[in-house]
């Protein structure tokens, strides 16, 4: 197995990171995702794996992780508050390190009303501040109960945030907490103003986190109207719809990786990386790689 080269390691030296993001698979079919990370190899410094993202049930986060890991990426399990006790949490934590996972995105997680499974009874024991809280302790060798672990974690912790939020005030604020609470590094919502994203970037540099910018694939002008309707602090700008709705459906696809091209190239020179999420489009990876000179 070859061992992956770690994120935390490209971020500690100040070279541009670049991290994907994967949906495990809502059953056990896993060959296509497996089939497009083995491509990836070696061109990506860090692979997250989302948490029944959008509350919709899917293959765990964790397993996925380990074959990725054993592929030769460095993963990032996503973690969510809404599924899992501070028992379940610390015992999933501690079963990713001894699988070799180091890197955990702590997300609040949606609600279930939102998903497939509406009836779910959630959780909500702790919030994404108490988990890198609770992650920290695991680091330093405790229990958040206090006890002494037989074996320290040592986890690089990340956290989510949303540069186009509107007010940006209370954002700003939850970023810091989240930075005292142990984040590291933050991938962020997507990003479709990188005017914005600079504004938001000089607000934050005070701070000693790595910020990667959040790229989401448009694959049609309807997805990009859902998400203006439906997705909070998600704004895609009329003339990139346009763009979309005039290629058709045939071409929206190409238009879309030539917007996220566009976004990453703009964004380069203002943050530590980014985070490019190309759902149901993960085929489109290595060409937005290419066109973006991240290879």
């Amino acid at each position: 197995m070859r061992e992956p080269r770690r994120l935390r390691e490209v971020l500690d030296q100040g070279q541009f990171a670049v991290t994907i993001e994967y949906n495990p698979p809502k059953g056990t079919n896993i060959s296509a995702l497996l089939e497009n990370a083995k491509g990836l190899v070696g061109r990506v410094h860090g692979v997250n794996v989302t948490d029944n993202t959008a509350a919709v049930m899917r293959a765990g986060s964790l397993p996925v992780c380990r074959l990725l890991y054993e592929m030769g990426h460095d993963p990032v399990m996503q973690m969510t508050c809404r599924d899992r006790n501070r028992l379940a949490m610390q015992s999933d934590l501690l079963g990713a390190h001894l699988l070799g996972i180091r890197n955990v995105l702590c997300l609040t997680g949606d609600y279930p009303t939102v998903g497939d499974h509406k009836e779910a009874k959630p959780v909500y024991d702790l919030d994404s501040v108490q988990v890198m809280q609770l992650v920290q302790g695991l680091n330093n060798g405790r229990d958040m109960a206090g006890n002494k672990l037989d074996g320290a974690t040592d986890f690089t912790i990340g956290a989510a945030v949303t540069p186009e939020a509107d007010p940006l005030g209370p954002m700003l604020v939850k970023f810091e907490t989240k930075v005292r609470a142990g984040a590291q590094f933050f991938q962020t919502q997507a990003i479709y103003h990188p005017e914005q994203f600079v504004s938001f970037m000089r607000s934050v540099r005070r701070f000693k986190v790595k910020v990667l910018a959040g790229i989401l694939l448009l694959r049609s002008a309807k997805m990009a109207e859902f998400m203006n309707a439906n997705i909070p602090g998600i704004s895609v700008p009329d003339d990139m719809i346009r763009e979309l709705r005039a290629a058709g459906d045939k071409h929206a696809l190409e238009v879309g990786v030539e917007i996220a091209v566009r976004t990453i190239k703009a964004v380069r020179p203002h943050c530590d990386g980014v985070h490019i999420m190309a759902i149901k489009a993960i085929d489109r990876l290595p060409e937005i790689l290419a066109k973006a000179e991240l290879m």
